[in-house]
Protein backbone atom coordinates (compact mmCIF):
# COMPACT_ATOMS: atom_id res chain seq x y z
CA UNK A 1 0.00 0.00 0.00
CA UNK A 2 1.37 4.01 -1.12
CA UNK A 3 1.69 5.96 1.78
CA UNK A 4 -0.68 8.42 2.23
CA UNK A 5 -0.30 12.02 3.54
CA UNK A 6 -2.66 12.63 6.59
CA UNK A 7 -3.84 15.69 5.26
CA UNK A 8 -7.63 17.14 4.80
CA UNK A 9 -6.87 17.19 0.83
CA UNK A 10 -5.82 14.19 1.04
CA UNK A 11 -8.88 12.84 2.88
CA UNK A 12 -11.00 14.28 0.29
CA UNK A 13 -8.88 13.02 -2.70
CA UNK A 14 -9.53 9.01 -0.99
CA UNK A 15 -13.11 9.90 -0.68
CA UNK A 16 -13.57 11.10 -3.80
CA UNK A 17 -11.94 8.03 -4.97
CA UNK A 18 -14.35 5.67 -3.20
CA UNK A 19 -16.97 7.16 -4.75
CA UNK A 20 -16.20 6.50 -7.91
CA UNK A 21 -14.65 2.95 -7.15
CA UNK A 22 -18.59 2.64 -6.20
CA UNK A 23 -20.01 4.19 -9.07
CA UNK A 24 -18.29 2.32 -11.36
CA UNK A 25 -18.32 -1.25 -9.55
CA UNK A 26 -22.12 -1.99 -10.39
CA UNK A 27 -21.15 -1.21 -14.29
CA UNK A 28 -18.43 -3.08 -14.08
CA UNK A 29 -20.30 -6.00 -12.52
CA UNK A 30 -23.75 -5.84 -15.16
CA UNK A 31 -20.66 -6.07 -17.92
CA UNK A 32 -19.71 -8.89 -16.38
CA UNK A 33 -22.83 -10.68 -16.09
CA UNK A 34 -24.03 -9.62 -19.78
CA UNK A 35 -20.75 -11.40 -21.18
CA UNK A 36 -21.20 -14.74 -19.12
CA UNK A 37 -24.66 -14.05 -20.56
CA UNK A 38 -23.25 -14.13 -24.14
CA UNK A 39 -21.30 -16.23 -24.29
CA UNK A 40 -23.16 -19.36 -22.99
CA UNK A 41 -25.76 -18.77 -25.63
CA UNK A 42 -23.46 -17.95 -28.81
CA UNK A 43 -21.47 -21.28 -27.03
CA UNK A 44 -24.78 -22.97 -27.03
CA UNK A 45 -25.27 -21.90 -30.38
CA UNK A 46 -21.87 -22.97 -32.19
CA UNK A 47 -22.71 -26.52 -30.38
CA UNK A 48 -25.80 -26.66 -32.31
CA UNK A 49 -24.73 -25.43 -35.48
CA UNK A 50 -21.79 -28.24 -35.45
CA UNK A 51 -24.16 -30.78 -34.64
CA UNK A 52 -26.83 -29.86 -37.27
CA UNK A 53 -22.73 -30.46 -39.37
CA UNK A 54 -22.51 -33.83 -38.30
CA UNK A 55 -26.06 -34.48 -38.75
CA UNK A 56 -26.21 -33.42 -42.53
CA UNK A 57 -22.72 -35.28 -42.75
CA UNK A 58 -24.25 -38.66 -41.73
CA UNK A 59 -27.28 -38.62 -44.14
CA UNK A 60 -25.10 -37.15 -46.77
CA UNK A 61 -22.99 -40.38 -46.30
CA UNK A 62 -26.18 -42.45 -46.04
CA UNK A 63 -27.78 -41.10 -48.65
CA UNK A 64 -24.59 -41.32 -51.42
CA UNK A 65 -23.74 -44.93 -50.35
CA UNK A 66 -27.48 -45.72 -51.74
CA UNK A 67 -26.35 -44.59 -54.84
CA UNK A 68 -22.95 -46.96 -54.75
CA UNK A 69 -20.85 -44.13 -56.55
CA UNK A 70 -19.24 -42.39 -53.50
CA UNK A 71 -16.17 -41.87 -56.04
CA UNK A 72 -18.08 -39.87 -58.06
CA UNK A 73 -18.14 -36.87 -55.86
CA UNK A 74 -14.94 -34.95 -55.32
CA UNK A 75 -14.39 -32.70 -52.00
CA UNK A 76 -12.93 -29.88 -54.59
CA UNK A 77 -16.28 -29.82 -57.33
CA UNK A 78 -17.65 -27.64 -53.88
CA UNK A 79 -15.37 -24.41 -52.89
CA UNK A 80 -15.60 -20.97 -51.22
CA UNK A 81 -15.37 -18.06 -53.32
CA UNK A 82 -15.98 -15.44 -50.34
CA UNK A 83 -16.85 -15.38 -47.05
CA UNK A 84 -19.53 -12.77 -46.28
CA UNK A 85 -19.29 -11.20 -42.55
CA UNK A 86 -20.26 -8.04 -40.85
CA UNK A 87 -19.31 -6.67 -37.32
CA UNK A 88 -21.28 -6.60 -34.16
CA UNK A 89 -20.98 -5.09 -30.62
CA UNK A 90 -21.70 -6.53 -27.69
CA UNK A 91 -20.94 -4.94 -24.32
CA UNK A 92 -18.53 -2.74 -25.87
CA UNK A 93 -16.59 -5.67 -27.66
CA UNK A 94 -16.88 -5.71 -31.70
CA UNK A 95 -17.33 -9.14 -33.23
CA UNK A 96 -17.74 -10.30 -36.04
CA UNK A 97 -21.26 -11.76 -37.36
CA UNK A 98 -21.35 -14.51 -39.87
CA UNK A 99 -24.07 -13.54 -43.14
CA UNK A 100 -23.23 -16.17 -45.32
CA UNK A 101 -20.92 -17.60 -48.40
CA UNK A 102 -20.38 -17.73 -51.91
CA UNK A 103 -19.19 -21.25 -53.47
CA UNK A 104 -17.73 -22.33 -56.57
CA UNK A 105 -18.58 -25.22 -58.74
CA UNK A 106 -15.82 -26.97 -60.17
CA UNK A 107 -16.15 -28.38 -63.74
CA UNK A 108 -17.95 -31.83 -64.11
CA UNK A 109 -19.18 -33.30 -67.52
CA UNK A 110 -22.82 -33.53 -66.86
CA UNK A 111 -22.55 -36.65 -69.38
CA UNK A 112 -20.57 -38.44 -67.03
CA UNK A 113 -21.52 -37.97 -63.42
CA UNK A 114 -24.41 -39.41 -62.16
CA UNK A 115 -27.35 -37.02 -61.85
CA UNK A 116 -27.30 -37.12 -57.89
CA UNK A 117 -24.18 -34.79 -58.23
CA UNK A 118 -25.71 -31.20 -58.39
CA UNK A 119 -28.04 -32.26 -55.24
CA UNK A 120 -24.54 -33.39 -53.33
CA UNK A 121 -22.61 -30.27 -54.31
CA UNK A 122 -25.96 -28.40 -52.45
CA UNK A 123 -25.44 -30.39 -49.62
CA UNK A 124 -21.40 -29.62 -49.37
CA UNK A 125 -22.10 -26.32 -49.74
CA UNK A 126 -24.96 -26.26 -47.01
CA UNK A 127 -22.16 -28.23 -44.73
CA UNK A 128 -19.37 -25.86 -45.62
CA UNK A 129 -21.27 -22.64 -44.62
CA UNK A 130 -22.58 -24.65 -41.11
CA UNK A 131 -18.92 -25.07 -40.50
CA UNK A 132 -17.90 -21.21 -41.28
CA UNK A 133 -21.15 -19.99 -39.22
CA UNK A 134 -19.71 -22.05 -36.31
CA UNK A 135 -16.03 -21.01 -36.96
CA UNK A 136 -17.51 -17.42 -36.69
CA UNK A 137 -19.66 -17.76 -33.48
CA UNK A 138 -16.26 -19.47 -32.00
CA UNK A 139 -14.10 -16.37 -32.75
CA UNK A 140 -17.13 -14.22 -30.49
CA UNK A 141 -16.54 -16.76 -27.59
CA UNK A 142 -13.27 -16.24 -28.11
CA UNK A 143 -13.17 -12.14 -27.89
CA UNK A 144 -15.98 -11.97 -25.91
CA UNK A 145 -14.14 -14.66 -23.38
CA UNK A 146 -11.16 -12.28 -23.25
CA UNK A 147 -13.52 -8.76 -23.01
CA UNK A 148 -14.55 -11.45 -19.39
CA UNK A 149 -11.49 -12.27 -18.03
CA UNK A 150 -10.43 -8.20 -18.41
CA UNK A 151 -13.89 -7.11 -16.60
CA UNK A 152 -13.29 -9.62 -13.98
CA UNK A 153 -9.72 -8.68 -12.99
CA UNK A 154 -11.27 -5.12 -12.58
CA UNK A 155 -14.12 -6.08 -10.52
CA UNK A 156 -11.59 -7.93 -8.31
CA UNK A 157 -9.54 -5.40 -8.38
CA UNK A 158 -12.05 -2.75 -7.50
CA UNK A 159 -13.79 -5.27 -5.21
CA UNK A 160 -11.16 -6.88 -2.96
CA UNK A 161 -8.50 -3.88 -3.11
CA UNK A 162 -9.34 -0.20 -4.03
CA UNK A 163 -12.52 0.25 -2.37
CA UNK A 164 -11.25 -1.42 0.95
CA UNK A 165 -7.68 0.31 0.36
CA UNK A 166 -9.69 3.66 0.15
CA UNK A 167 -12.18 2.65 3.11
CA UNK A 168 -8.83 2.40 5.67
CA UNK A 169 -6.85 5.41 3.95
CA UNK A 170 -10.56 7.62 4.97
CA UNK A 171 -10.49 5.68 8.18
CA UNK A 172 -6.42 5.96 8.44
CA UNK A 173 -6.58 9.57 8.19
CA UNK A 174 -9.97 10.52 9.72
CA UNK A 175 -8.64 9.62 13.31
CA UNK A 176 -4.89 11.06 12.90
CA UNK A 177 -6.97 14.61 12.41
CA UNK A 178 -9.40 13.62 15.19
CA UNK A 179 -6.01 13.02 17.54
CA UNK A 180 -4.90 16.38 16.02
CA UNK A 181 -8.05 18.41 16.65
CA UNK A 182 -8.19 16.36 20.38
CA UNK A 183 -4.45 17.26 20.79
CA UNK A 184 -5.03 21.40 19.52
CA UNK A 185 -7.99 21.47 22.19
CA UNK A 186 -5.46 20.29 24.50
CA UNK A 187 -2.62 22.52 23.54
CA UNK A 188 -4.87 25.65 23.22
CA UNK A 189 -6.55 24.82 26.80
CA UNK A 190 -2.68 24.51 27.99
CA UNK A 191 -1.40 28.26 27.16
CA UNK A 192 -4.99 29.73 28.02
CA UNK A 193 -4.30 27.92 31.59
CA UNK A 194 -0.37 29.20 31.28
CA UNK A 195 -1.22 33.05 30.17
CA UNK A 196 -3.95 33.19 32.96
CA UNK A 197 -1.11 32.04 35.71
CA UNK A 198 0.81 34.61 34.55
CA UNK A 199 -1.61 37.04 34.46
CA UNK A 200 -2.48 36.02 37.84
CA UNK A 201 1.31 36.18 38.95
CA UNK A 202 2.09 39.41 37.36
Amino acid sequence: MAKIKLTKNELKVQKDALKMFKRYLPTLTLKKQQLQTEIRTIDARAKEVRQQRKNLEAEFEAWISVFGEKEAFKPGMVTVRNIRKTTGNIAGVTIPIYEGADFSRGDYDLYETPLWIDMAADRMEKALSLDLEADVLEEQVRLLAQELRVTTQRVNLFEKVKIPETKANIKKITVYLGDEQVAAVVRSKISKKKLQNEGEDA
